[in-house]
């Protein structure tokens, strides 16, 4: 057998978690996107951090290149990688709706494999879209897809959001 190594580092997550209580969601993500504040641990260890997230009122798109260490025992990507990369979008993209002091958490998340990602498929991005925003309760849609606008998963998500 043939071992193969990967070492990442990442900044104190709770700068960033400080910082966001005083900034809206949407200040709070594009300046974590211009590199003022930390990315998440997160996303240094699953690896999709080699491109800034996109953010938008409303959308947030997370990039990611599939790699051998996201495989599980039947050599594609595994699932809970797909899980975390749409509920980060999807959750993200929410987050830009909201007033400074206000947080969310995921209370659902359903997705679709459409089809397996590989080490071969190349970047694919992660875009994460609000579809309604209320008083205590958010929900969003996410797609992976390939350069070529290929569909290998889909999800939906449901936050409640906490207001002080």
């Amino acid at each position: 057998m043939t071992s193969r190594t990967r070492t990442f580092s990442w900044h104190d997550p709770l700068v960033g978690a400080q910082a966001a209580r005083n900034l809206s969601g949407s200040d709070y993500l594009a300046a974590m996107s211009r590199g003022e504040y930390p990315l998440p641990p997160l996303m240094h260890t699953l690896g999709f951090d080699h491109l800034p997230p996109t953010v938008e009122p409303g959308k947030v798109t997370f990039y990611l290149e599939p790699q051998e260490y996201h495989y599980n025992p039947i050599g594609s990507v595994h699932g809970g990688v797909f899980a975390a990369l749409l509920d980060s979008a999807m959750g993200c993209a929410v987050h830009t709706t909201l007033p400074a002091g206000v947080g969310y958490t995921t209370l659902e998340l359903k997705v679709n494999f459409v089809r397996p990602l590989t080490a071969t498929t190349g970047l694919v991005s992660c875009e994460g879209l609000v579809l309604s925003s209320g008083r205590q309760v958010a929900t969003a849609e996410g797609r992976i897809t390939d350069a070529a606008g290929k569909l290998y998963a889909h999800a939906t998500t449901t936050c409640l959001l906490l207001r002080p």
